[in-house]
């Protein structure tokens, strides 16, 4: 029996972990709430993560898709370091089907990941070891980037290969939505943690004033549509539309084709202390 597969897309951000007192996007935070009750209802027997790289993983080599068969989360935003349970055997497996299919990915062992994949576990699954987890790393960061056209097709390949897979597959895109952090325009691609302190520090007021509703909405009816020449539009110029950050709406593209159809807006939230327009999409359960 093929898999059943649930899609959520979630726009992460430091600034909501900053934020304890929960003081701003109380519609964002309510949506993920949905977000998660529609994921425990679902009761996942794994799931698969397309997360991307705030240039700490991938630095000297930055592969356009990666596929972790054994990684860890680092100590950020207030939590401990942890690892995460990855089946190595079906990681394995997924990194074959992918390669036969014509993806030159690259096969992580090890890698220490960031919020992008942590913060999603945390907040729909209730932590980073909850379930068995598979790590699909984009490059949303370092140009060249894929265009979004080869990164629907990534998608639709992985989802090919978890058709094959008994139970219940949750998949999950991180990151978006329109944002253009400090750290993330600048061109250098080996920061030290003190100088992208700094930049983020300097460049945070001007952030504030770079998300971009507009975008962000027509990201969000294009997946509802399930248009995806609009989606490869929206994505490819980024840029100019939508800052830096926007990149990382690949993810949300890899995992809506993995899943095969269209994604309901659940929330969308401005947030200018968060420097970003937060989101949640998802599918309905099969």
């Amino acid at each position: 029996m093929a898999t059943q597969k649930l899609v959520v897309c979630t726009s992460h951000s430091p600034g909501m972990e900053r934020d304890v007192q929960e003081v701003e996007g109380s519609g964002f935070r309510a949506g993920l709430a949905e977000a998660r009750r529609i994921v425990t209802e679902f009761a996942p027997d794994r799931a698969v993560v397309f997360g991307g790289d705030h240039r700490r993983a991938f630095v000297q080599v930055v592969p356009a898709f990666a596929v972790s068969l054994s990684a860890g989360i680092i100590a950020e935003g207030g939590h401990p370091s942890g690892e995460l349970d990855v089946p190595a055997a079906l990681a394995g497996e997924l990194a074959e089907h992918l390669l036969a299919a014509g993806y030159d990915i690259g096969v992580c062992r090890g890698v220490e990941l960031d919020h992008a994949f942590a913060q999603p576990l945390r907040r729909l699954l209730g932590g980073i070891d909850a379930v068995p987890v598979v790590p699909v790393a984009i490059n949303c960061a370092t140009p060249p980037l894929p265009g979004a056209a080869r990164v629907q097709a990534f998608g639709g390949a992985v989802g090919k290969f978890l058709d094959t897979l008994p139970g219940r597959t949750l998949i999950i895109g991180s990151g978006g939505l329109s944002h253009s952090p400090p750290s993330m325009e600048a061109a250098a691609h080996d920061l030290g943690d003190e100088e992208r302190a700094r930049l983020i520090a300097e460049g945070l007021p001007a952030a504030r004033l770079k998300i971009r509703p507009d975008w962000d909405r027509a990201v969000l009816a294009a997946l509802a549509e399930d248009d995806r020449n609009a989606l490869a539009d929206l994505v490819d110029h980024a840029t100019e539309r939508a800052g830096a950050g926007g990149h990382e709406v690949r993810t949300w593209l890899a995992a809506a084709a993995a899943g095969g159809g269209a994604l309901a807006t659940v929330a969308y939230e401005p947030v200018p202390d968060w420097i970003t327009g937060m989101g949640v999409a998802a599918s309905v359960p099969s």
